[in-house]
């Protein structure tokens, strides 16, 4: 791509579309909505110190987590677009306990999390927007059942993020590799900026809340002295980041490379993450990059899910890294 040609997402999603004969179109029509939405909250997050949609709402939300004004915004946002678009067949986001049926009479299927990252919006920190795109089971026309939206990340057809940081960033795959769009403020759309993106192998980056160090496995705690042990040969310790936001910490590992886990504890063996909303669109990302994600025993994208808002471990990142790490927990649960 020459330095001075701009592709934007429509222009470089259209261009896709007639690499594939018979391409109906739809799915570009859902990125639309998607992006329109985003660009709506990327503003509201710009001006969100000016006026009063900080702080807490007052509400619980069904993980047992008090709800941000910005939370509730972001969750209208997106799902008044998709509904207006009426380019998915049903939303079901990580802010509610139901999934909303939009239009019977198509056939794709959104999970998204609104505003991943919501401790941080009070302090001004990078937060985003994850999303993840299915094709209904079921007929086109009929009902959409549950069975719909539970479906193996395998399955998924798109997935992405948004990243509201220093500048605002669109991510995406469709199981053809990942490419990052920034927001061009002087034009109002989102510019290709970062193609083909590939995660190093390798990395010296790791990712974890090690508040919780003592509530891991003991092959956790093992890999994580790994990390910072000292070892000129694999260029250790590695550097320790942790934002507390899915999206930075998994955006800033994937362009540089590293490792993102959120372990089981002794307190909650199944770990914090929702596997619809934030564990599979971050694994198709990650194996489309050239990475791996893993629960510890299985792929992410592999895990069966039983309930909309299941969660599972997570363990992310470049590939030796994480293969590393997969060797400790399979030497400590045979010792």
């Amino acid at each position: 791509m020459e330095m001075n040609q701009v592709i934007t997402l429509s222009q470089f999603i259209a261009n896709e579309q007639l690499k594939y004969p018979g391409s109906t179109g739809d799915l570009s029509k859902l990125f639309r909505d998607i992006k329109l939405a985003a660009k709506i909250v990327n503003r509201d997050v710009r001006k969100a110190g000016l006026v009063d949609i900080l702080g807490e709402h007052g509400t619980i939300n069904v993980q047992g987590e008090k709800v941000k004004k910005l939370d509730v915004l972001a969750n209208d946002i997106f799902i008044a677009s998709l509904k207006a678009g009426r380019d998915c067949c049903a939303v079901l986001s990580e802010e509610e306990d139901f999934f909303h049926e939009v239009n019977r009479n198509a056939k794709y299927v959104v999970a998204m999390d609104p505003l991943d990252g919501s401790s941080n919006i009070d302090v001004n920190a990078t937060i985003g927007t994850i999303f993840s795109i299915y094709k209904r089971l079921s007929s086109v026309g009929s009902p959409v059942t549950e069975e719909d939206c539970l479906q193996p990340g395998v399955n998924q057809v798109a997935a992405g993020y948004v990243i509201y940081g220093s500048s605002t960033m669109l991510v995406y795959t469709t199981g053809q590799g990942v490419n990052g769009f920034t927001l061009d403020g002087s034009i109002g759309d989102f510019c290709l900026s970062h193609p083909d993106i590939r995660i190093p192998v390798d990395g010296a980056i790791y990712s974890v809340n090690e508040g919780n160090f003592s509530k891991f496995s003991d092959g956790v705690k093992a890999y994580i002295e790994y990390c910072k042990a000292s070892d000129s040969a694999t260029g250790r310790p590695y550097s320790a980041r942790y934002i507390g936001s899915l999206v930075a910490d998994f955006h800033r590992n994937l362009l540089k490379g590293g490792i993102f886990m959120y372990p089981g504890t002794s307190s909650a063996p199944k770990g914090k993450l929702r596997l619809m909303y934030e564990c599979n669109p971050m694994s198709f990302l990650i194996e489309q990059a050239g990475g791996r994600s893993v629960t510890g025993e299985q792929r992410i994208m592999e895990v069966i899910p039983t309930e909309l808002h299941q969660r599972v471990p997570v363990f992310m990142g470049s590939k030796n890294m994480v293969e590393q790490l997969e060797q400790m927990l399979n030497a400590t649960t045979v010792a």
